[in-house]
């Protein structure tokens, strides 16, 4: 396993008692480039309780080391926030679904921009996810389209 050590102090720093299971899937987090669902999750364990692959990803998401992503798919995804990430409107990052792939990724540095709420509106969540071909699918799909004119 990716330094353990490394994988515990970031579950302390977001106050997560380091449970193994915890670890496992914090390690497997980290070595993902795009958002995660529980399904993938629990495809990557093969022995591991859904139930308690899904506290794990909630205690998380609670403490603010992950961000739930709805991407329309009917599956929330699931992804790391950086160290220093609070989770708060500032932080929110615009998201791509490839259509492609089915993979999502998160854009970090694709702010989502300011919205202006009417008065006494307050703001639980917001989500924007553009979606189109990521860079590979992009270039296969334009391969494919080569090939046919």
């Amino acid at each position: 396993m990716k330094h353990e050590k490394q994988i515990i102090d970031k579950l302390l720093h977001r106050d997560i008692k380091p449970t193994a299971m915890r670890i496992l899937v914090l390690d497997m987090l980290l070595k993902q480039e795009y958002a995660i669902s529980l399904n993938d999750l629990e495809m990557m364990f093969d022995k591991a309780d859904r139930v308690t692959l899904f506290r794990t990803l909630k205690t998380f998401e609670k403490h603010r080391l992950i961000h739930r992503i709805d991407d329309g798919t009917g599956a929330f995804k699931y992804a790391l926030c950086n160290d220093a990430c609070d989770c708060t409107p500032e932080e929110f990052h615009v998201h791509f679904h490839c259509i492609g792939c089915k993979k999502t990724y998160c854009l970090p540095d694709s702010p989502v921009p300011g919205i202006r709420l009417p008065k006494n509106f307050k703001m639980q969540e917001m989500n924007i996810v553009i979606k189109g071909w990521c860079e590979k699918c992009s270039s296969i799909s334009s391969s494919f389209d080569q090939q046919v004119e």
